[in-house]
């Protein structure tokens, strides 16, 4: 009975697989109005040596988009870069790959890249913000913040607010935020921001997810006028080392691995929302707006709380130093 349980599962599996896979070829195949769009555009992509980060980042070439890849490990990033040009070929001529040292967990980081594409980038057209930490034990980043809340909201906060100048001078520009449906579980709780008092390592993801939501929505309003826009998006169930904290035993994993082929999106899959934002003209001019599987999508009272959001904000002015 369980055998066939499993069976019926691993098929129903392997028809969604087929399907979605179906479907992501014919978004592919019909981004050839986006794929003009995107040719010569400034495209940075945070995170983007692996998983999502590296679809994203590779599709946009292939779209002859200039890719800035924001990543911490330089030597992994150049291999990430290698690789994307030998399996896009000639698909890749007309476009570039740019690499730049960017640590999330550090402010210094954060501010010495932004200097840098300040200096070398007459403009910037497009803002992946991607990268992202999952559920980790609890740290701490260089400047003392409980590194999930650093990195997934304060380092992207500090990164969009030092190249705001240049979206704008570079408009119509826009800015794509990756979150999760996991934001549902989180709370922002203003007394404990830094995980001092009680950490769970779950609930610290989804309130950093939660975070870039309201960031957003923040932000939209800010931007109002500017010919820059932002949204946010979650990329579904995703097979990429995100999970790199989660600890699966080891009987289970053959079973666990199963189950990840059969219903987990692949980084490619997962990636098409980030790719839609950042290039359909289907979006030229939307903002403020919460997106998954290319579509608009509802959210939650807590995520849509203006003064939360605005409060927020605020706090995290003076957590990077914009204010002091």
């Amino acid at each position: 009975m369980a055998a066939a349980a499993l069976l019926a599962a691993v098929l129903g599996g392997g028809l969604l697989l087929i399907a979605r896979r179906y479907l992501t070829g014919a978004g592919r195949a019909s981004r050839g109005a986006a794929a003009a769009l995107m040719r010569g555009k400034t495209v940075i992509v945070t995170g983007a040596n692996s998983g999502l980060g590296r679809a994203t980042a590779a599709e946009l070439l292939r779209m002859q988009a200039r890719v800035i890849m924001g990543c911490r490990d330089r030597g992994r990033a150049e291999q990430a870069a290698r690789e994307i040009r030998a399996e896009l070929g000639a698909q890749a001529e007309g476009g570039e790959l740019v690499i730049r040292e960017l640590d999330l967990a550090s402010l210094r980081s954060v501010r010495s890249f932004c200097q840098r594409v300040l200096q070398e980038e007459p403009r910037l057209d497009v803002l992946i913000n991607n990268a992202g930490i999952f559920q980790c034990p609890y740290m701490k980043t260089e400047d003392g913040f409980e590194m999930q809340f650093g990195v997934n909201h304060l380092g992207h906060f500090l990164l969009t607010n030092l190249l705001l100048g240049l979206l704008k001078s570079s408009a119509p520009s826009r800015i794509v935020v990756v979150s999760s449906k996991l934001y549902k579980y989180g709370e922002i709780n203003f007394e404990d921001l830094n995980s001092e008092i009680s950490y769970n390592k779950s609930f610290g993801y989804s309130r950093s997810k939660l975070a870039n939501i309201l960031f957003t929505r923040e932000l939209a309003h800010r931007l109002e006028g500017t010919e820059v826009t932002v949204n946010v998006l979650h990329p579904g169930i995703v097979r990429t080392n995100l999970g790199r904290y989660i600890n699966i035993p080891l009987l289970a994993k053959p079973l666990f691995n199963l189950v990840s082929w059969a219903f987990f999106k692949t980084p490619l899959e997962g990636a098409q929302t980030s790719i839609y934002l950042a290039s359909s003209a289907e979006v030229e001019g939307v903002s403020g707006k919460y997106f998954g599987d290319c579509k608009e999508e509802e959210l939650l009272p807590k995520a849509m709380d203006d003064l939360v959001a605005r409060k927020l904000w605020d706090i995290s002015e003076v957590m990077v130093g914009l204010l002091k």
